[in-house]
């Protein structure tokens, strides 16, 4: 296949830009200087002025999570509790449980309860969980599943007055709550995991790093990949307290193919700014996992070769995390793990270098910063001007890759990169402009460094021969469209190894 007459940015220094790309079969032949007349023949594509990237990346995504939320009650944006119950009231349909995501409660009074819930929801189970997804409201119907079992290590169960349960559930007592009561056939997932793929794909994304591995993602993604086979790179995580029984069975870090591949062990240090359980220095939040019990988890993760994801939101949470990476790193840096740390959102000034000097990379979400900006002043204050410090992170040398954390916020990489370039969604100004980064920058961390963190920085992540043929056409050039120009480019067509998996050519 020969592209040709656009823009075509390879993201290799060496060679930034060319006119033309030569594909063939599911990789990069060449570009610039390959003449036509080598291929017997070439399908020929004319861009028509329009720009080529390789495929977007998205290094932090709850994706089957993600999938089955599309069909759930949405509560993003809800003002109030009246609007966020009048939204459940209209999508009830009678089934066995109502599912929903998307609500934050900081300004709401009154607060969600399950008494608000049952008025409306009557005998039916209902789930509703937070934006951040570390907090699940109930009505008394889901909790009375539960029969009075709530209270877990590392959550937290919100009780009135009287000592009687709100209806709200936080960390693990919400996740635990969720895996045992909240029951949702296999077939669910994977029919909407098989339709969030193309919506993905049609977005310009043609890999993911998966964070569901604690409810089986893995085998969600396999039935597709067997029966029809996937379209997208699937790059999956593993809970971290399942690293003796993974070695056990003989599972390590990199096995599977091109399509789906185990990748990396995850555990949380504390929990969410928007549930106020983050772990901080003045000692406020949840610590669900201590610093030596990570470097413990870090330890067994390097002897069966795996690297380990670590969720740290908190200022302390993330102090904690890089002590344990620099307490261990004899044991992990020989042998080369590609450790990361999921979010860095608020991080002590002294701690910003650290990154790149223990070699941990920063998985961050762009799109948080000006979702979350009036939490963070609210919630912490002066030490808000440490959060989501992208730009600081990326000049201080370490590696910075680019996830939506879907469906805490919307699975689209160009609005993430614009998130990252802007700092804000709307038409406040920036958010921290100082943190801000160019549009190259913003690129690179949702295209080349995830394919880095992955370990395939020699096969994906840039349109160089030999690569993988994954890339995106986008109806202009990002790197060169003005600011009210980059909010209108959007995604023409999408190709993953070689083979269209949205709207092929010819385009109008």
């Amino acid at each position: 296949m020969f592209l040709t007459n656009g823009v075509i940015r390879t993201m290799d220094p060496a060679l930034p830009t060319t006119a033309s790309l030569v594909l063939a079969g599911p990789l990069v032949a060449g570009g610039v200087g390959t003449h036509e007349s080598a291929l017997p023949t070439p399908d020929r594509v004319d861009l028509r002025g329009r720009c080529v990237l390789p495929a977007f990346a998205d290094a932090h995504v709850h994706f089957p999570t993600w999938a089955l939320a599309q069909n759930d009650v949405r509560l993003d944006g809800a003002a109030s509790l009246a609007e966020a119950l009048d939204r459940v009231r209209r999508h009830t349909t009678g089934g066995t449980w109502i599912r929903g995501t998307g609500w934050r409660d900081a300004s709401w009074e009154p607060k969600p309860t399950k008494d608000a819930l049952d008025e409306i929801t009557g005998s039916t189970p209902t789930a509703l969980w937070a934006k951040d997804y570390h907090s699940l409201w109930l009505n008394s119907a889901a909790l009375a599943l539960a029969g009075g079992e709530l209270q877990v290590a590392g959550g937290v169960v919100e009780r009135d007055a009287t000592g009687e349960p709100t209806g709200i559930l936080r960390e693990e007592s919400a996740w635990r709550f969720r895996e045992r009561f909240v029951q949702i056939a296999e077939s669910e997932w994977v029919d909407a995991t098989r339709v969030g793929i193309r919506l993905a794909n049609s977005r310009g994304v043609a890999s993911v790093h998966d964070k569901d591995g604690w409810l089986g993602a893995a085998s969600i993604f396999g039935r597709i990949h067997e029966r029809e086979g996937l379209t997208m790179r699937v790059f999956q995580s593993l809970p971290a307290d399942r690293v003796t029984a993974l070695a056990e069975l003989g599972l390590r870090a990199g096995m599977g193919d091109d399509f789906l591949r185990l990748g990396y062990l995850k555990c949380f240090m504390d929990g969410t700014l928007g549930s106020q359980t983050a772990w901080m220095l003045d000692g406020s939040g949840v610590r669900i996992t201590s610093g030596d019990d990570l470097a413990e988890i870090i330890r067994a993760g390097a002897a069966a070769g795996w690297p380990i994801s670590v969720h740290a939101i908190g200022d302390a949470a993330n102090r904690a995390a890089l002590d344990a990476f620099e307490a261990t790193r004899d044991l992990w840096q020989p042998l080369g793990l590609r450790h990361r740390i999921e979010h860095c959102q608020c991080l002590a000034p002294e701690d910003i270098p650290r990154f790149a000097e223990l070699g941990i990379a920063c998985s961050v979400q762009f799109a948080h910063a000006p979702s979350d900006r009036d939490l963070a002043d609210r919630f912490w204050g002066e030490k808000a001007a440490g959060a989501y410090a992208f730009r600081s992170l990326w000049d201080s040398g370490a590696v910075v890759a680019n996830g939506s954390d879907a469906p805490v916020e919307e699975l689209d990489p160009l609005a993430g990169i614009r998130a990252g370039v802007f700092r804000t969604i709307n038409e406040r100004d920036a958010w921290h402009p100082d943190e801000t980064l160019t549009v190259e920058q913003a690129l690179i961390a949702s295209t080349v460094n995830p394919a880095w963190l992955a370990g395939d920085e020699r096969r994906r992540g840039s349109l160089v021969p030999g690569h993988l043929a994954d890339l995106v056409v986008l109806n202009r050039d990002p790197v060169t469209a003005s600011a009210e120009d980059l909010s209108e480019i959007e995604v023409v067509a999408t190709m993953v190894g070689g083979r269209w998996v949205h709207n092929p050519p010819p385009w109008d």
